[in-house]
């Protein structure tokens, strides 16, 4: 994965320590900048209340009362947990013009956020995000 440029990471591992502390679906994705299968990650139709973590370092990403139903196979947020919690970078991969969403603590890859879908939230914004990249932590 390309480094972030400007931005230094919080939690900084070698590739084999996070081999060694991520199984392989979970490395391809946040290290490898990889995609999950849609409608295959076990948080795309989670209603639970909480709050979703980074699945390599532990960083609070997301909130679970912005995730909504966009239908679109990976679970998808209007508005990460905080300004500073991702990091959002430009992506012309697969010959596409897109946005990737990186967990700043880590800079380990999420997913992709969209805007002017027409999407009835707040923002407009679908943080469309590989649920082998989260960890969720349930309200008391």
């Amino acid at each position: 994965m390309e480094p972030v440029v400007g931005a230094t990471p919080k939690v900084v591992r070698s590739e084999e320590e996070w081999r060694t502390l991520l199984n392989p679906a979970e490395f391809a994705v946040l290290r490898q900048a990889g995609t999950e299968r849609p409608w295959t990650g076990e948080y795309t139709e989670t209603k639970t209340e909480g709050v979703y973590e980074c699945r390599a370092c532990g960083a609070e990403l997301f909130r679970s009362d912005t995730k909504f139903d966009s239908h679109c196979g990976w679970p998808s947020f209007f508005s990460p947990l905080a300004g500073d919690s991702v990091i959002l970078r430009e992506d012309r991969a697969l010959g596409m013009k897109r946005v990737e969403v990186l967990c700043a603590a880590c800079h380990s890859h999420l997913g992709h956020v969209f805007e002017g879908e027409g999407y009835p939230t707040p923002t407009d914004q679908r943080y469309c995000i590989n649920s082998v990249s989260l960890k969720l932590v349930a309200s008391e």
